[in-house]
């Protein structure tokens, strides 16, 4: 029997509308798309310091989004949370 090298598939991609697939993520100061609905902001502690955390939903497909803004951290940025249910 031989193993199966293929890459799993992330099922996140194919639930994400055309605008949440193209936001890069993981990379801060990326934009968004202007279809996120801004939520509540948090602060968190980061090797420490604090980040603050921003939540967004997509209004086309539902997709929740964190945007960390660490100034320490050029990799925070954009981050899928999950989907809002309906």
């Amino acid at each position: 029997m031989t193993e199966d090298t293929s890459p799993p598939k992330v099922a996140q991609k194919s639930t994400l509308c055309e605008s949440c697939a193209g936001v890069q993520q993981n990379w801060r100061k990326a934009p968004g798309h202007p279809e996120l609905v801004q939520g509540d902001s948090r602060p968190e502690k980061r090797r420490g310091h604090l980040a603050t955390v921003t939540r967004y939903s997509c209004a086309r497909c539902g997709t929740n989004w964190d945007y960390e803004n660490d100034k320490a951290n050029l990799k925070a940025g954009w981050s899928v949370v999950g989907r809002a249910r309906n």
